[in-house]
């Protein structure tokens, strides 16, 4: 049976990507130390079944597959580790299914948080990556008065209650809150904290490229429109993750940071005022936290928001990507990667 089962079910947008590469990345080292983290597309599946999520891919490969996965980490004789995001914001029931599926097997907890004002920006940018078509103005304004893609974001990010909800089924002295430094930080902070968390040597694990890089705003919103004209057609979720949001997304527009604007705002007032109540009441639940309290302070970001984005910056993007996008094409149906002109 397992010493103990540490689940991460850190906030969306925190830093998750990164640490779930990097333990992805050396699961054969953490094995030689006792430590399980087990195939990453089992853990995806196991959480779907567990939490019943309808929209996401496979969903009958998905039964099953969260007793498989208990079954996983039960049996192993040392730290068994599980890192998915989808669990943080899990209802007070799930948590409850989710945390007796382990019987007598100690269960720890591992929630990493951000603050709100790069948290909010990052949410709409992820919106826009899974075919989200809200305009930005539209979107601020649904996060302050907590209507419409609001209550998803809140429901997300409410770290106070989800840290109370947890803590009811494991005890809050077994819940750890593990605060993303500030901007212009090494990455290797977070790590370090993260690791202290759930008692790792940081060693264990190679460092990893930057993982989920972010978009620029005028190609946020390049690709915001692309999803309003992709709406009329029905195109199911698989292929839209592969086309749309791998390659489009990631593979050609988040290649264009260099020459757009970076996505960002000052804190605005109503944001600063949740900020404050949120840590007070997280401070309240007394739960252990790495890090600082005071890194979840709402900070500014320099560059812009895609509405103030000229339409010939967004136009500039659009030729750029799509001219990237056809050059792909070409060297996949040619014989050898394009040369430059004068190279």
């Amino acid at each position: 049976m397992a010493e103990r089962v540490v689940l991460h079910v850190g906030l969306l947008k925190t830093g998750t990507t990164y640490l779930q590469k990097r333990l992805r990345a050396s699961r054969k080292t953490l094995a030689k130390h006792d430590v399980l983290f087990p195939r990453w597309r089992d853990q995806i599946d196991a959480v779907i079944d567990v939490l019943d999520i309808p929209r996401r891919p496979r969903p009958d490969a998905c039964n099953g597959a969260w007793q498989q996965m208990v079954d996983q980490l039960r049996d192993w004789p040392g730290t068994a580790l599980m890192s998915m995001e989808f669990l943080g914001p899990a209802s007070a029931k799930d948590v409850q299914t989710v945390v007796r599926s382990f019987g007598d097997v100690p269960v720890e907890v591992v929630i990493t948080a951000r603050d709100l004002n790069r948290t909010l920006m990052a949410m709409w940018q992820e919106s826009a990556k899974n075919s989200g078509t809200e305009p930005w103005p539209w979107y601020l304004k649904a996060v302050e008065e907590g209507t419409g893609e609001g209550k998803r974001f809140w429901r997300q990010q409410r770290l106070a209650v989800i840290v109370e909800r947890w803590a009811a089924a494991v005890g809050i002295s077994n819940v750890s809150v593990v605060t993303v430094p500030p901007p212009g930080a090494p990455r290797e902070i977070l790590w370090s904290r993260f690791c202290e968390a759930v008692d790792l040597d940081p060693t264990w694990c190679a460092p990893v490229e930057p993982a989920n890089e972010s978009l620029g705003a005028a190609a946020a919103e390049v690709l915001r429109r692309v999803n309003e004209d992709l709406a009329g057609w029905e195109i199911p979720w698989p292929s839209y993750a592969k086309v749309v949001k791998s390659k489009f997304a990631k593979d050609v527009l988040g290649t264009l940071r260099g020459e757009d604007l970076t996505l960002g705002m000052p804190v605005p007032d109503w944001l600063h005022h949740r900020a404050v109540s949120m840590r007070a009441n997280v401070e309240a639940t007394g739960v252990r936290v790495i890090g600082s309290l005071d890194d979840l302070a709402p900070v500014s970001v320099a560059g812009g928001t895609p509405d103030e984005v000229a339409v010939e910056d967004q136009l500039h993007i659009a030729v750029r990507a799509l001219g990237n996008l056809l050059r792909l094409e070409l060297e996949r149906h040619g014989d050898a990667p394009l040369v430059r002109r004068g190279t």
